[in-house]
């Protein structure tokens, strides 16, 4: 039966009746879902959200340099953090401990790795220019004394005779003066340059802060690599840096065993991480300025370096933190 246009007008209208009924059904009267069925909550004509900027792909760079010992930990994040983030750039630098506060306190960087606490006048720098920071502790080393593995007549050495060696206006030029069953062999000698962390701690662990010798009869050098090629390459040489280092290289190297006076003790992951080690056990940092951990991805990766540094540690030679510690640092980035 053919429909009059009438009819067609009433059904329409019908229609549109039970279409207004349903939708009111959905909704309340402030136009928010109601449907407790497992629908979407969110209103069918909403916009789609938009990425938050913690949530969005993460890009740009993290500038970071200092310490050529904490130099392998922080690479090691890097590379690991640059697996999830692909776009974020990550390059590290070694210019010493000095060299990277240097940066750091003139907004050249927005991270500074540190073999040792930030000094007084560093600190007062930074604020001058308006630089606040977090100090997080990553690891715990060793400074290593090292010889060649051709030496054959050290078996360890006294806090004492290593200041006889190292120390400004020490004149012992051969090894029978530090101990008379040495070779009467001339010492030769290498050391990080002054702007290193080591330089400064082994200066204040060994030397009462009187500083290294400088006459002329000391190699010096910010790169440790350099050291180690010095020291293999001597039978008569003597060294000293990070435990990690020594690690790498022990196949060219003999670790010294270091008597600091309840006997001599080798570094070992055990010995640092007890301090019976001493006293040349020692803490690693890393300095974040607060202003750059404002932007995602220095935030992002500072905090995946202080959650997956503890394992990382051990692979490139150092010592992990205790959990809670790692604990107590991840809690200072937020």
């Amino acid at each position: 039966m053919v429909k009059s246009k009438g009819t067609k007008g009433i059904l329409t209208l019908a229609m549109a009746a039970m279409l207004v009924f349903a939708a009111a059904c959905g909704n309340n009267g402030n136009g928010e879902n109601t449907n407790t069925g497992g629908a979407s909550n969110t209103p069918s004509n909403s916009p789609t959200t938009e990425p938050t900027e913690e949530t969005a792909k993460l890009t740009g760079e993290i500038k970071i340099d200092g310490s050529s010992t904490v130099f392998p930990l922080t690479e090691a994040a890097a590379e690991e953090f640059r697996v999830e983030h692909p776009d974020v750039r990550v390059p590290v630098g070694v210019s010493g401990t000095g060299g990277g506060f240097k940066q750091f306190c003139a907004g050249e960087i927005a991270i500074a790795d540190a073999s040792r606490p930030i000094k007084d006048e560093e600190a007062a720098a930074c604020q001058e220019k308006g630089i606040e920071f977090t100090e997080l502790s990553v690891a715990y080393d060793g400074l290593s004394v090292v010889v060649s593995k051709e030496n054959d007549f050290i078996d360890h050495l006294t806090v004492e005779e290593l200041a006889k060696i190292f120390k400004t206006g020490s004149t012992v030029k051969n090894w029978s003066e530090v101990r008379d069953s040495f070779p009467n062999e001339p010492i030769v000698m290498f050391s990080p340059g002054a702007d290193s962390g080591t330089y400064d701690y082994f200066n204040e662990a060994i030397l009462d802060k009187e500083g290294i010798r400088n006459d002329g009869s000391i190699s010096f050098s910010e790169d440790d690599n350099t050291l180690v090629v010095g020291v293999s390459g001597s039978k008569y040489g003597i060294g000293y840096f990070g435990f990690a280092y020594y690690e790498e290289n022990q196949d060219k190297l003999k670790v010294v065993p270091i008597d600091g006076g309840s006997g001599p003790v080798t570094p070992t992951y055990d010995t640092i991480k007890d301090s019976t080690y001493a006293p040349l056990s020692r803490p690693l940092f890393i300095y974040v300025s607060n202003k750059e951990l404002e932007r995602p991805e220095v935030k992002e990766f500072t905090t995946f370096y202080i959650e997956n540094i503890g394992p990382l540690a051990g692979e490139v030679g150092y010592v992990a933190l205790p959990d809670e510690k790692y604990a107590e640092e991840a809690a200072k980035i937020q």
